[in-house]
C-alpha cells in the first residue's frame, strides 16, 4: 500500500498521470504524515462515523480517513483528479468519490442517504479564496454537522477564533462563533505541502453549537448588522449601520439602539461582542417593526 503522506509516493503518482497543478483550484497537497495524524486526531474520527471530505486532491488524507471512519464521501471539483483518486483509493471499499462543486451539491440528500440524517463530520484542505463561502455554506445549509476540521491559511484560522478588539476580529469571527466553537489544533508550515504555498496554514476545528449561543429575532438582520459594522473599520458603528441597505432606521434611531445596549454611541464595531451584536440587532428589529 503506497501511502501518499510519503512525498516520494506523491511525486510518483503526479508523474505517472502527468498531473499539473491548477492555480484556479488553489491546489496544495499535504506531504507530511505527522500533520495527517494531527488532523485525524483533531477531527476525532471514530469507526462508526460518516465523513464528508471536501477537496481530496490525490487522496492523501482520504486514505487516512478510510482507515478510521465507517464511510467517506470525497467531493472533488477537478476532473483531472478523478482517475488518480480511483487508483490511489482502489484498496478501500468504504469511499465514494464524487466529481462535483461542493457549493452546488444537495448535501442534505447525501447525509440522509449515507448517514440516516444524523450529524456528520467534515474534513477539508481548503484553498484560501473559497474558504469562507464553503464554511458559511455548510453552516447555513442546515445540514446536520457535528464538527468541521479544516486546513486553512493561518491568518484565516486566527480570524475565526479572534475576540473583540483585535485586528483579526471581524465579520468572519462573529459568523463562525455564532455557529460553532473554533479551536486551532495545529499550525502547519509551508514545507508540509507540494507545491509549497507562500504562507503558513493551520488546522482549525469548528465544533457546531447545538443551539446558537445568543438568541436573535432575525438571523439575517444580525448578519447584516455585523457586515455593515465592519465594512469600513475606521467608521463608528453608528455610521456603518446608517449606510447599511437592510437597515431602515434614521441615524438618531440607530444611535438610540446603540445606547440602549449600554455602549458609547461613538463605539466602533470591532469593540462589540457577539452578545452585544445580538442585542443590538434585536433592538433594531423591534424599533423597525414598531
Amino acid at each position: 500500500m503506497a501511502y501518499l503522506g510519503n512525498p516520494k509516493h506523491t511525486i510518483a503518482v503526479l508523474q505517472k498521470y502527468n498531473f499539473s497543478f491548477q492555480k484556479k483550484f488553489g491546489q496544495n497537497f499535504l506531504i507530511d504524515p505527522h500533520v495527517l495524524d494531527k488532523i485525524i486526531s483533531a477531527a476525532q474520527i471514530q469507526k462508526d462515523d460518516f465523513v464528508l471530505e471536501i477537496g481530496p486532491g490525490i487522496g492523501t488524507m482520504t486514505q487516512y480517513l478510510c482507515e478510521h471512519a465507517r464511510e467517506v464521501a470525497a467531493v472533488e471539483i477537478d476532473k483531472n483528479l478523478i482517475p488518480i483518486l480511483e487508483e490511489t483509493l482502489k484498496e478501500y471499499h468504504n469511499v465514494e468519490v464524487i466529481h462535483q462543486d461542493i457549493l452546488k451539491m444537495d448535501l442534505a440528500a447525501l447525509v440522509k442517504e449515507k448517514n440516516e440524517g444524523k450529524p456528520i463530520k467534515v474534513v477539508a484542505n481548503l484553498p484560501y479564496y473559497i474558504t469562507t463561502p464553503i464554511i458559511m455554506g455548510l453552516f447555513e445549509s442546515n445540514v446536520p454537522i457535528e464538527k468541521i476540521t479544516v486546513m486553512v491559511q493561518k491568518e484565516v484560522a486566527d480570524r475565526m477564533q479572534s475576540g473583540p478588539g483585535g485586528k483579526e476580529y471581524g465579520a468572519l469571527s462573529l459568523a463562525v462563533q455564532y455557529y460553532a466553537e473554533p479551536k486551532i489544533a495545529a499550525n502547519v508550515p509551508p514545507n508540509c505541502f507540494m507545491p509549497r504555498p507562500s504562507v503558513g496554514s493551520a488546522v482549525i476545528c469548528l465544533k457546531r453549537h447545538k443551539q446558537p449561543p445568543v438568541a436573535v429575532d432575525d438571523e439575517k438582520l444580525l448578519f447584516s448588522v455585523i457586515r455593515a459594522s465592519f465594512q469600513q473599520r475606521r467608521k463608528t458603528l453608528a455610521n456603518g449601520l446608517n449606510h447599511a441597505p437592510d437597515i431602515s432606521l434614521s441615524k438618531e434611531q440607530i444611535q438610540e439602539c446603540i445606547e440602549a445596549v449600554g455602549v458609547p454611541v461613538n463605539i466602533r464595531g470591532e469593540a462589540l461582542t457577539l452578545t452585544q451584536f445580538a442585542e443590538l440587532s434585536n433592538r433594531i428589529h423591534r424599533m423597525a417593526g414598531a
